[in-house]
């Protein structure tokens, strides 16, 4: 987005591709309006920049070449401030098809307007100061929610409860630092015994602050991105059944052909509101076939980034090396053992398995007669998240870069709280408290460099 200029009048495309209902072009800038004004004529010919600011006006809109009626549309006015943006909007809604929208967006730029980069209307809600960069960050958390957990909770952070919590704790750290620079100005004044068990205390309470914030990051990665899954074993022990009876319906081709799976095949599903994205992977055994060899491969690279990995066994036959090798690869991996086909023989030797695996981490079920599937559902949620979660009331992490800035301003402030009790100079102790106040600055936007910005806004969708 580097050369961008927030003078641009910019515009872009809203809804999704494709055929719909209605598609809306939404134009953001000073001068916005007057584009509209251009190619728009509404039935009582009064122009939309007479109009109150948040209304509705029908009429048609024109290819400002050629004259000729593109489209029946309704226009919407918002006059800044009280806009998305805060600068003037204006949305086109026409017919959703394909042609007529892109025929619409091209008259609006042919006129003045140039298209807008993703994500470029939130980055101007952010520049204007209606946003700060951890609300920015939850819009495209809400667009890309997975269940109405994560929607919640990027809603949280979308109505600035975390911005709220970062900015009390840098409040504080502002106090300490002005108390010490005026210390640092007037030098006849010595910190007091006193003052410096004071700036510990405080120092103690914001590092507590801190970490509250930092132990909700796994849960919210959990709660925003899902939960990892891959599903590992021999070929015929049921992997693709049970990716089939977690969606409840035939995602993956099931036969009695070892080697059926011959790539990974991925879906998400919700396990109480918590996403959980399940890979069906190929089965694990030596093969002379290229194509199935490929297939085994990846599924090994798959298990070594999984969150978690679903390692089944057929209890109907007797644990092989082939079996073995698995669980050795497995072994240092967050897993579960599920003992498949419950319902048949069971001549697998238990106790040779737990040489390998804990008790616990073992699930008997048979796929077939849909049974303790809810068992291994319960078991993968008390797994990552213990406790009861009311995204409701919680201020959540939503994303590793918030995390990482977090912890850094953790080591910050545990070097302060060293700094302290060595009863170093003052100086010295306001370096890393501005270093704390920097790091938690970067997750509101307050202290980062506009490369970060850059790409941040670069993972939205045009016209948002």
């Amino acid at each position: 987005m580097k050369g961008t200029s927030l003078d641009d009048i910019i515009a872009a495309i809203s809804t999704p591709a494709g055929s719909g209902g209605i598609g809306i072009i939404r134009i953001s800038g000073n001068g916005s309006i007057d584009i509209a004004d251009k190619i728009f004529k509404g039935v009582k010919g009064i122009k939309l920049k007479d109009k109150k600011s948040h209304t509705v006006s029908y009429g048609t809109v024109y290819d400002i070449k050629t004259g000729n009626i593109i489209d029946e549309v309704l226009v919407t006015v918002m006059k800044a401030p009280n806009t998305y943006t805060k600068d003037d909007i204006v949305e086109i809604n026409c017919h959703g098809g394909t042609v007529v929208v892109k025929k619409v967006l091209e008259s609006v730029l042919n006129s003045g307007a140039r298209l807008a980069e993703p994500g470029e209307f939130t980055k101007r809600a952010f520049l204007n100061g209606r946003i700060d960069l951890s609300q920015a960050e939850a819009v495209i958390d809400v667009i890309n929610s997975k269940t109405d957990m994560s929607r919640q909770a990027a809603v949280g952070r979308l109505e600035g409860k975390l911005k709220e919590a970062v900015n009390a704790i840098r409040d504080r750290l502002l106090d300490m630092i002005a108390s010490i620079e005026v210390a640092i100005d007037y030098p006849e004044h010595d910190i007091e015994e006193e003052t410096y068990n004071n700036m510990y205390k405080q120092s103690d309470e914001v590092l507590k602050d801190i970490n509250r914030l930092l132990e909700t990051a796994d849960r919210g990665k959990i709660v925003q991105e899902g939960i990892e899954t891959v599903i590992l074993g021999k070929p015929n022990v049921g992997k693709s059944s049970l990716l089939n009876r977690f969606l409840e319906e035939e995602r993956a081709i099931v036969t009695d052909i070892p080697g059926t799976t011959r790539d990974t095949v991925e879906e998400f599903m919700n396990i109480d509101g918590i996403p959980v994205k399940i890979v069906d992977t190929a089965g694990i055994r030596e093969t002379g076939d290229i194509v199935e060899k490929m297939g085994v491969s990846k599924s090994k690279e798959y298990a070594q980034k999984a969150d978690l990995v679903l390692m089944m066994l057929d209890v109907s036959k007797e644990l092989d090396n082939e079996d073995i090798e698995i669980l050795d690869f497995i072994k240092d991996k967050k897993s579960l053992i599920i003992l498949n086909k419950s319902d048949l023989e069971n001549k697998l030797d238990r106790q040779k398995l737990l040489e390998y695996v804990n008790e616990n981490d073992i699930i008997s079920l048979s796929v077939k007669e849909n049974k303790g599937i809810e068992n291994l559902t319960d078991r993968i949620k008390d797994m990552f998240m213990t406790g009861d979660v009311n995204i409701s009331d919680e201020v959540m992490i939503g994303n590793v870069r918030h995390k990482n800035s977090l912890y850094y301003a953790k080591e910050s402030m545990e070097k302060a709280k060293i700094t302290i009790e060595t009863r170093m100079p003052e100086d010295f102790i306001s370096m890393d408290l501005q270093d704390a106040l920097r790091y938690l600055g970067e997750i509101t936007g307050e202290s980062v460099d506009e490369e970060i910005i850059d790409r941040i806004f670069s993972r939205f969708c045009l016209g948002k």
